[in-house]
């Protein structure tokens, strides 16, 4: 039996573009994506410290509470490429622990945001790589099977197909289509330049309020 089907890898996108994204927040991604492609439920997991996660996706879809595919898509992902893991939302089971986390780390893995749980928290918690996913419990994972490497995958209500780009921070996850990938840093750019100006009216106490007069 074919317990992992395993679609071709994606055309990495350009390092300066990935290295641009890092600087956006997930807010002003989301905003240039008219406030779409979020992955809802998961949450930081790892510390702050680590800065914005973004990179290429690796998708992954494992069978709930199995992690099989997981440790293929470790054997497989590129440096830098983030694993997006659908597994389903399902909270009564981990399907990451320390063990395959380090191992991760070691391979290169960008990241990982998991649509289900993880185990041994707080070692992960501390550790060097970002992580967001929906919780924690004790209870670990099969291995068995089945699961798709590299197929489109739905994460916390958000269609991620290989090659995508993933931004995460405090705030949560964002989904930028690989053919929207230029757009949105430009105008995300942007959007940070006028906010900085709102910012700093703001702070002293002089940002224009008008426009509550046409509400």
């Amino acid at each position: 039996m074919n317990r992992c089907r395993i679609h071709p890898p994606a055309q990495p996108p350009a390092t300066d573009l990935v290295e641009r994204l890092r600087r956006l927040p997930s807010a002003v991604v989301s905003d240039q994506l008219e406030r779409t492609g979020v992955v809802a439920g998961v949450r930081r997991i790892t510390s702050a410290d680590l800065g914005i996660l973004a990179g290429p996706a690796f998708t992954v879809r494992t069978r709930p509470g199995d992690n099989l595919a997981i440790y293929k898509a470790i054997e497989l992902a590129r440096d830098g490429e983030i694993l997006v893991v659908d597994a389903g939302a399902v909270t009564n089971r981990a399907v990451v622990g320390e063990i395959a986390y380090r191992h991760a780390v070691a391979q290169g893995v960008g990241g990982l945001v998991i649509d289900g749980v993880i185990r041994d928290g707080e070692d992960i918690a501390a550790g060097s790589v970002p992580v967001f996913a929906r919780g924690f419990t004790h209870v670990g994972p099969y291995r068995t099977g089945p699961g798709e490497l590299r197929g489109p995958v739905s994460v916390g209500d958000a269609v991620v197909r290989q090659g995508d780009l993933v931004v995460g921070d405090g705030d949560g996850v964002a989904v930028v289509p690989a053919d929207r990938l230029g757009k949105v840093i430009e105008d995300g750019e942007r959007q940070i330049e006028r906010e900085q100006e709102m910012l700093r009216l703001a702070d002293e106490g002089k940002l224009d309020m008008s426009w509550l007069d046409d509400k």
